[in-house]
């Protein structure tokens, strides 16, 4: 028999990629998933392969130092029968000199960039092709994979969806903001497997760290300490909350992780300014689910940051109501996170299916800037003891807080002052632009047998498990929303539930703030000496807040912290009650234009009504959308935008995929910063 020619061969890439769901990563390269079978073919010259005469065997390889102990080599022939626990290659075709063969990875292969090698051999000649390069992800659909997850809505929300939203304001006016997270737009898959290659630990010893790669628990560990640059790891986002920002992008600002995963790439793994917590976890949540591991950002109102880690932030408060910052521990207005859905074989059962990993920087863990993953069941639990990190993020939704009020004398008195901790867990519903609240897969009920129980096993008696005055009780309330340019009145609320008359002082204290809890300047106060309440009577006190006060000094984060401080004259009690209030900016209004198809062109009219009695300068809109824009379209506005008139703009933009997407806006200017907006479009596919 003559030798055996290669002449060509196929990889299928176009077919593959959509088998695997990795067709929007572009057919240029072969992209599969772990544990599926995926096709290529051969062609040899002159002859046909012979069963029996010719033997192929194929040659895997990951990493600089691949080696067969470690998975990261394997070396396997072409057999008849599938092998499930290992590489295996199965004819599944021959015509002529054309041969399809079935290749696949077991569900426990390592994930990453691999080389695929052919080797045929007849009698003793023998020769090697190198066919090629591929990358394995990890394969939610495959129920021996340790990602799988059982509902297919869930994996397409939660590993093929390119956008989505994201949780913010406050916890009484809960603000969505979408986000493009771009998995598979051009390049991204190839950042995501650079940051993995720039990750410390494998340059500390690269065999080892590519032979973890099969564990989305490794996997998810790295990742959560890469997309922060606190380690001097060449980590992707650098961290800024004191709202200078002119050296950079403003946290604000960012409408999709794929602008900054490639501003990472272009300046040579140089961190990106700057992020805070909902940029991190975005851009962390894209790693993920490019990487094939199911994931969701979520926000956590009131989110308590314990410092000491026991439990209690304590915070002060002058008589005034102005808050002195004398501990670390802070109390953020919400924070944001990711889960990632994976099983835990590394602990006892019962704690597979979501994990918290927090990328934003705040405390080490084993040395480095990262956290998780931590076991959701394990945080509802109390079980403090199991990796990774569950006591922190158990303290972000339970620590108590106590309001001390600080008398001018130095003296403290301890305020009574309801639950606040951990409230409104949200992530996007899947399929749908509405909230999911997930509170309950945190934590159990309030005041329930449960709950108690957990605190006992973690050490930790609640306070408001305990007080509550039963007979004067304070709220703020607001009339109606708040919106940026205009005066609005909030309202202290107190009520007396006795049958005796109560005399107090009320003071309330306005000034602006960031969502991790630190305020500026006053914008409105008012103090009443003496409130008279009569027995089972209610009062409504307005606090009028002016623009003209608040909006020098407003930060991005649209905030304004109101605290009430109620003193009952007779007992000297103090109840305190907090609330932020949540600045709305204008619409952005979005109209499109032209018949939403593949291919086609189509047309967006972009505008926004100035709202501020002051002209907007240096205004700019930034346009994104997964499969809609070729990438960042930002335009700029020539002239300035008067009071009440409009800033608007057209967008030519052609859909590169059919289906839903999100067209996301963002609107800068000198006075008004980070406006929001998108539009849902859905695009019919090209008639075939």
């Amino acid at each position: 028999f003559a030798d055996l020619v290669l002449e060509t061969w196929d990889l299928q890439c176009e077919r593959n990629g959509h088998e695997h769901r990795t067709a929007e990563m572009g057919c240029q390269q072969l992209v599969v998933r772990r544990g599926q079978p995926f096709t290529i073919t051969l062609n040899f010259s002159g002859r046909g392969y012979e069963d029996g005469v010719d033997k192929l065997a194929f040659n895997i390889e990951t990493g600089p130092c691949p080696i067969e102990a470690s998975g990261t080599k394997s070396h396997f022939a072409v057999t008849d029968f599938p092998e499930e626990s290992a590489w295996s290659a199965v004819i599944q075709q021959q015509d002529g000199g054309s041969l399809s063969v079935s290749l696949c990875s077991p569900p426990s292969a390592c994930i990453g960039r691999y080389s695929l090698t052919l080797e045929t051999s007849t009698g003793y000649q023998g020769s090697s092709y190198h066919i090629g390069h591929f990358i394995l992800l990890f394969n939610a659909w495959h129920p021996e994979d340790t990602v799988f997850l059982r509902d297919e809505d869930e994996r397409h929300e939660y590993v093929l969806s390119q956008e989505g939203l994201i949780y913010q304001g406050s916890r009484d006016y809960i603000t969505s903001m979408p986000w493009n997270f771009g998995q598979f737009e051009d390049d991204i898959l190839s950042i995501c497997l650079n940051l993995l290659d720039t990750n410390p630990k494998f340059l500390r010893d690269q065999n080892r760290d590519c032979s973890r790669r099969n564990d989305p628990v490794y996997i998810g560990r790295v990742v959560s300490a890469m997309v922060n640059c606190n380690d001097e790891d060449r980590g992707v986002l650098a961290g800024r909350w004191d709202n200078r920002y002119e050296d950079g992008m403003s946290p604000m600002a960012w409408i999709g992780s794929v602008d900054i995963l490639k501003r990472w790439k272009n300046f040579g793994c140089q961190p990106v300014k700057y992020g805070q917590c909902w940029v991190f976890a975005a851009v962390a949540c894209t790693v993920m689910r490019c990487l094939g591991v199911p994931s969701r950002v979520v926000t956590n109102y009131n989110s308590a940051h314990d410092t000491n880690g026991n439990l209690v932030i304590d915070r002060y408060l002058s008589e005034t109501g102005e808050e002195e910052q004398r501990s670390k521990d802070m109390i953020w207005n919400f924070h944001c996170w990711v889960e990632s859905w994976m099983a835990r074989p590394d602990l006892d059962p019962g704690y597979d299916g979501w994990q918290a990993l927090d990328p934003t920087p705040q405390e080490k863990s084993e040395g480095v800037f990262c956290c998780g993953p931590a076991p959701v069941q394990a945080i509802k639990e109390g079980d403090l003891q199991l990796k990774y990190d569950v006591p922190f993020i158990f303290a972000e939704v339970n620590a108590d807080v106590v309001y001390w009020v600080v008398r001018p004398d130095g003296s403290q008195k301890k305020s009574i002052h309801s639950s606040v901790v951990g409230k409104n867990i949200s992530t996007k519903s899947v399929g749908r632009d509405s909230r999911e609240d997930i509170t309950h897969t945190y934590k159990y009920p309030e005041g329930s047998e449960k709950e108690r129980e957990v605190f006992g096993k973690a050490e930790h008696e609640k306070s408001s498990l305990r007080e509550e005055d039963e007979g004067l009780h304070l709220k703020i309330k607001l009339s109606e929303g708040a919106n940026n340019g205009c005066d609005f009145d909030v309202f202290a609320v107190v009520s007396n539930n006795t049958d005796t008359e109560r005399a107090c002082r009320l003071r309330l204290c306005a000034r602006t703030a960031s969502y991790n809890g630190t305020v500026g300047p006053q914008c409105g106060m008012k103090d009443l000496l003496n409130l008279t309440l009569e027995p089972w009577a209610e009062k409504s006190v307005p606090l009028r807040i002016l623009y003209e006060k608040y909006g020098e000094s407003l930060t991005q984060d649209n905030l304004i912290k109101v605290v009430a401080l109620l003193t009952e004259h007779q007992s000297g009690d103090i109840i305190v009650a907090i609330r932020d209030v949540y600045i709305q900016n204008p619409e952005i209004k979005i109209r499109i234009l032209g018949e939403p198809k593949q291919h086609r062109k189509l047309v967006a009219e972009i505008s926004l009504v100035n709202p501020l009695a002051t002209p907007l300068h240096n205004c700019f809109f930034v346009v994104e959308g997964a499969s809609l824009t070729d990438g960042q379209q930002v335009k700029e506005l020539e002239e300035p935008v008067e009071p009440q008139a409009q800033a608007k703009f057209r967008l030519d933009f052609v859909p590169r995929q059919a289906g839903l997407h999100k067209l996301i806006v963002d609107f800068e200017s000198d006075k008004l910063v980070g406006v929001k907006g998108y539009r849902n479009v859905i695009i019919a596919p090209q008639p075939k």
